[in-house]
């Protein structure tokens, strides 16, 4: 999977995966940065209106990750909320933008034929 984050600050957004989040990377060409994303998994959601996409991190101690990442600076736009599925949060990008954080509460497809 190759996701896209659109930014209209490409190089902060791209120092902050680089710096804040602390993803390897190749460089395509001149500077352009393209990410090694953590484990992913993908999920289909019903809509009665437009199709939309949104991209979350998944962490494994949701109070342990925000507070590592407010002490880089990130800000988040709204506490930790239980869903039931899991804890929420999320956070402003470089740019413009906000992405999503949570804890799952749920099996992740991320373990997958992970060896035990």
């Amino acid at each position: 999977m190759h996701a896209i984050v659109y930014t209209r600050e490409a190089e902060q957004t791209r120092a902050f995966f680089r710096d804040v989040l602390e993803w390897p990377s190749v460089d395509a060409g001149g500077g352009w940065l393209i990410f090694k994303a953590p484990p992913a998994e993908v999920a289909a959601h019903p809509t009665d209106g437009d199709g939309t996409q949104e991209l979350y991190l998944m962490c494994d101690d949701i109070n342990a990750t925000v507070a590592e990442l407010k002490a880089k600076g990130v800000v988040f736009t709204q506490g930790i909320s239980d869903q039931g599925w899991g804890l929420l949060t999320e956070f402003e990008l470089p740019g413009g933008g906000k992405m999503g954080l949570y804890e799952p509460r749920h099996p992740v497809a991320t373990e997958i034929g992970a060896s035990s």
